[in-house]
C-alpha cells in the first residue's frame, strides 16, 4: 500500500471559502424551490404569510447553522455529524448514524435527485419507459467518475454548476418582474384575485413550514468539509452564514416573482409553478429553460451530496477495524475513493428499487425523512451534551443565547420528525427497517473487533 492510498493519509485543508459556499448552496437549492412554493402559497393563503414562512425557514436554518458552526469549529473532522455524535453519545450511536447515512440518508438523497434529473431530462431527450431511471443512473456514474478524480475537480465543477443554478433562479425572478411591469402580459382574471390576508391556522402554517424546511435542507452537510476548509476554525461559520443568507434572499426573490407573474391563487393552483411562470413569459422556450434549470439543480445537488456523503463512511472506516477498507484516503486526490464507490453503488441500487415502484422520487422522500430528522435532533442535543461533558475544550465560536437557540432548534427537529412520520407510511417503515438492520450488525462488528484484539 502506498502513501497515496493508505490508512495513514488524512484530509488536508484545500477548499477555499467560495468553494465551500458553492457546495453548501448546491446541496440546498435543489428541485424543492420549483415545487414547494405552490404548496406553501396554498397553505398560508396570503402573500404576507407566505413570505414570512420562507423568511422563517431561513431564520431556523441560520439557528441550526450557528449550532453546527460551534461544533465544527471546536472539532473539525471529515466525519462531520458522525464525529459530533461519537463524542457526545459514543461509537455505537455514531455507527448507527453512519449506517443511516450510507444506507438511507445520503444514498436515498442521491437516488431521489437522480429521479428528478431523469424526469426533466426525459422531457428533453426521452429514453423510453424507464428513461428517468436511465438518465438518473447515468448522472450517478458520470459524477462518481468526476469525484474520483479528486476534490479539486469536483469542487471546481460544483462552483460552475452552482453558478448556473443561481443564474437560473435569477432568470425566474427576472421573468416575474418582467410580467409584473409589462402591461401586455396582464394576469388572467381567474388567477389575479388574492384570498383574504387573514392568518392561517396553526396546522396549516405548520404544514407550510414542513415544505419550507425541506426546501432549505442540506446546509448541515457543510460539517463534513470542516477539516478541508482553509483558514481559521471560524471559516465554517462564515461559509454557513454566507450560504444561508444567499439562499434565503434567492428564495424570497423567486417567491415574489411567482406572485408577480401568476398571482397568489394562480401560484397556489399550479402543479409546476416555475414552468407556468416561464411559459407565460417566454412560451415554449420558457418550458425548455425550466427543464434545463431543474436538471442542473439536481446535478448540482447530486455532486455536492457525493462530495460530503462519502466522508462519513471514511470516518467510520477509521473507527471500526472490520470496515477499515472504507477508511482509505487518496491523499494525491483528496478523496475517500473506496467509500465514494460504495456509496454510489448503493445509490444505483436504490434507483433500480425506486424504478420498480410507482413514483420513484416520492418513494425516496418517504424513505429518508424520518431517519434524517431523528439524527438531526440528536446532533442539536449533542451541542448541549458536549458543553457539559467537555467544558474546557477550545471553542473558537460559541452559539449566542445558549442554551435557548440549541433548544429551539432541537424542538424544530422533533416537530419535523413527527411531521415526517405523520405524512409518510410505507416508505418511512422501509427506512426505519434499514436502520434496524444496522443495529443488528453492531454485535457482529464488536465481535470482530474483539477477535482482532485477541489475535
Amino acid at each position: 500500500m502506498n502513501d497515496a492510498d493508505g490508512d495513514a493519509a488524512q484530509p488536508q485543508p484545500t477548499l477555499r471559502l467560495r468553494e465551500a459556499v458553492a457546495i453548501i448552496v448546491g446541496i440546498v437549492i435543489g428541485a424543492g424551490i420549483f415545487k414547494a412554493p405552490s404548496l406553501v402559497a396554498q397553505f398560508t393563503g396570503s402573500t404576507g404569510w407566505m413570505l414570512a414562512a420562507w423568511a422563517a425557514g431561513g431564520l431556523v436554518s441560520l439557528i441550526g447553522a450557528l449550532c453546527y458552526a460551534e461544533l465544527a469549529a471546536a472539532w473539525p473532522h471529515a466525519g462531520g455529524d458522525y464525529h459530533f455524535l461519537h463524542r457526545a453519545y459514543g461509537r455505537r450511536v455514531a455507527f448507527l448514524f453512519a449506517w443511516a447515512r450510507f444506507a438511507v440518508i445520503t444514498t436515498g438523497s442521491i437516488a431521489l435527485l437522480a429521479f428528478v434529473f431523469g424526469d426533466y431530462m426525459g422531457t428533453l431527450v426521452p429514453l423510453g419507459a424507464h428513461g428517468s431511471a436511465a438518465w438518473g443512473g447515468l448522472a450517478i456514474v458520470v459524477l462518481t467518475g468526476l469525484n474520483a478524480r479528486g476534490i479539486r475537480a469536483s469542487a471546481g465543477t460544483q462552483s460552475w454548476l452552482t453558478l448556473a443554478e443561481v443564474l437560473g433562479l435569477v432568470l425566474v425572478a427576472a421573468a416575474g418582474l418582467w410580467l409584473w411591469l409589462d402591461p401586455g402580459h396582464a394576469m388572467p382574471a381567474a388567477t389575479a384575485a388574492v384570498p383574504p390576508a387573514g392568518a392561517p391556522s396553526l396546522s396549516m402554517l405548520g404544514l407550510a413550514m414542513v415544505f419550507v424546511l425541506l426546501t432549505y435542507g442540506g446546509w448541515n452537510e457543510a460539517a463534513y468539509l470542516s477539516a478541508e476548509l482553509r483558514g481559521s476554525r471560524r471559516g465554517m461559520l462564515h461559509a454557513l452564514v454566507i450560504s444561508i443568507a444567499l439562499i434565503t434572499a434567492l428564495y424570497l426573490l423567486v417567491n415574489l416573482a411567482y406572485v408577480y407573474g401568476l398571482g397568489l391563487e394562480g401560484m397556489a393552483a399550479s402543479q409546476a409553478v416555475a414552468a407556468d411562470l416561464l411559459g407565460r413569459a417566454f412560451g415554449r422556450v420558457g418550458e425548455t429553460l425550466v427543464a434545463l434549470m431543474v436538471a442542473v439543480a439536481a446535478l448540482t445537488s447530486i455532486n455536492a451530496t457525493m462530495i460530503v456523503g462519502a466522508r462519513t463512511s471514511f470516518a467510520v472506516g477509521r473507527d471500526w477495524p472490520a470496515l477499515r477498507v472504507l477508511g482509505r484516503w487518496r491523499a494525491d486526490r483528496g478523496v475517500p475513493a473506496v467509500a465514494l464507490y460504495a456509496q454510489s453503488a448503493f445509490a444505483l441500487a436504490l434507483v433500480v428499487f425506486g424504478a420498480s415502484l410507482r413514483g420513484g422520487f416520492q418513494a425516496m422522500v418517504d424513505y429518508t425523512a424520518p431517519v434524517f430528522w431523528s439524527f438531526f435532533f440528536l446532533c442539536a442535543v449533542a451541542l448541549i451534551v458536549l458543553r457539559v461533558r467537555e467544558p474546557r475544550a477550545p471553542r473558537p465560536f460559541k452559539v449566542p443565547l445558549y442554551p435557548l437557540l440549541p433548544i429551539a432548534f432541537a424542538a424544530v427537529c422533533l416537530y419535523m420528525l413527527w411531521s415526517s412520520l405523520a405524512y409518510v407510511k410505507a416508505g418511512a417503515l422501509a427506512g426505519v427497517g434499514v436502520l434496524a438492520i444496522g443495529a443488528l450488525g453492531l454485535p457482529w462488528l464488536a465481535a470482530r473487533e474483539g477477535a482482532g484484539a485477541r489475535g
